[in-house]
């Protein structure tokens, strides 16, 4: 900035020097969008079609796709529509008796709003825990908030003291002579247009360890119950922090060298004390871990006598890095677990936030999840940075005689179709 604008805006506002800072860039990155938007093709990323799972091609019936297995969603490569269509189908059915979900963030246009309302204009329980802190979304949550109870939903503002952050839904539907209920858990907001530019993870199931687990979730969302054990969920504040360190520890009680120990963590964020600990001292006993971490890592790897074992890589391109995926070999392939969920390991997000973390139960989609998202994700080499151990970030290139591979290029010729 000139020194004469300086010296005006500091004279207008009664300002002295050190109240003011110089930053070396952009003051406001976000500004950048609109230049974003201007359609001049030539410089954006070439479009893409989202594919559909195998087990959704050709369906008009999600319900009975899932009932014949749990499937798995990775966005963007795969479609938001995949849920969308979900609740829109589920609010015309005359079969579905409830809806309940969560909405931490999503768009004014959003197809989920839409069948909300739908549904409870259908005569549906519909019952939607809004969370009006989330960042940067507080005003549209509470502008869809009203808009949502006008049509006859039951809006909930969560725990008092405790940010929802979990990304559940959970629809009820009466099948011959019993209910069944079909769960959506997921790593991303129920956003349409963040779902195209983020990578996340989602399940489709409708198992009843996984429904009677979401039922308790939303029972103590909305205030009918306390729960504090769960099924297969792991839920923070609560479970979720315990588990996720005993099993830190237990690939280190495990960790032998005809069965060696292997963790693969990805996150968005790595900043909790006692997690990063048990790292530590999993890498001393020889367990190999590899972090995927897009955003902030306090931990320091490959240090001499305490991070020998441990890489981590933020990878940076053209979708934001935004699924949680947590791997343990746990002693061998057989018994091997896999969990993903909406939780950072980060202090707000394990004591201060209500998440939801669920183990992954097909051996197919842990398999999946294991070879074909965090082994490729950690292929990468060419929009991936390596952590060092003084703090610094160095980007990857390939090697001489080594072929480029960009993963998430990669991921859109697998799945996109």
């Amino acid at each position: 900035m000139p020194d004469d604008v300086r010296l005006r805006i500091m004279d207008e506002l009664q300002a002295t020097e050190d109240q003011v800072y110089t930053v070396d860039g952009p003051l406001n990155m976000s500004d950048l969008f609109t230049l974003a938007a201007i359609d001049i093709p030539e410089l954006r990323d070439p479009p893409f079609a989202a594919g559909i799972p195998k087990p959704l091609r050709g369906q008009t019936d999600t319900f009975a796709a899932i009932r014949k297995g749990d499937i798995l969603l990775h966005h963007p490569y795969q479609a938001f529509s995949c849920i969308s269509d979900l609740l829109s189908h589920a609010a015309v059915d005359p079969q579905v008796l409830t809806i309940k979900h969560t909405l931490y963030r999503t768009s004014g246009d959003s197809p989920i709003l839409k069948a909300l309302t739908d549904a409870a204009d259908n005569g549906k329980q519909v019952a939607c825990v809004v969370e009006l802190k989330a960042r940067f979304d507080e005003a549209n949550n509470i502008s869809w908030a009203r808009q949502l109870e006008k049509s006859g939903v039951h809006v909930v503002y969560g725990l008092l003291g405790l940010k929802t952050h979990c990304k559940v839904t959970l629809i009820v539907r009466r099948e011959e002579d019993k209910l069944r209920r079909y769960v959506h858990v997921g790593t991303g907001n129920y956003n349409p247009k963040t779902a195209a530019v983020y990578t996340d993870i989602g399940l489709l199931t409708c198992s009843p360890q996984f429904g009677a687990d979401a039922t308790d979730l939303f029972n103590y969302l909305t205030g009918y119950a306390h729960q504090e054990q769960y099924r297969k969920f792991l839920v923070s504040p609560g479970t979720a922090r315990k588990r996720l360190m005993q099993m830190v520890e237990r690939e280190a009680m495990k960790h032998s060298p005809e069965s060696p120990g292997r963790i693969v963590a990805k996150m968005n964020a790595l900043v909790d004390p006692p997690l990063i600990k048990a790292l530590y001292a999993a890498s001393r006993k020889g367990v190999q871990v590899d972090l995927i971490v897009r955003g902030m890592c306090c931990l320091r790897p490959g240090v001499p006598g305490m991070s020998e074992n441990i890489r981590v890589v933020s990878i940076v391109g053209r979708f934001l890095e935004h699924s949680r995926i947590f791997y343990f070999r746990n002693g061998g392939t057989d018994t091997q677990e896999i969990y993903f969920g909406s939780a950072d390991w980060m202090p707000r997000n394990l004591d201060r936030r209500i998440e939801v973390i669920v183990p992954v139960d097909d051996a197919g989609i842990r398999q999946a999840l294991l070879t074909d998202v965090l082994d490729e994700l950690l292929k990468d080499n060419c929009q991936a940075w390596d952590l060092t151990p003084d703090g610094t970030y160095v980007r990857r290139h390939p090697a001489e005689n080594e072929s480029s591979y960009n993963v998430q290029q990669q991921m859109l010729q697998k799945y996109a179709k």
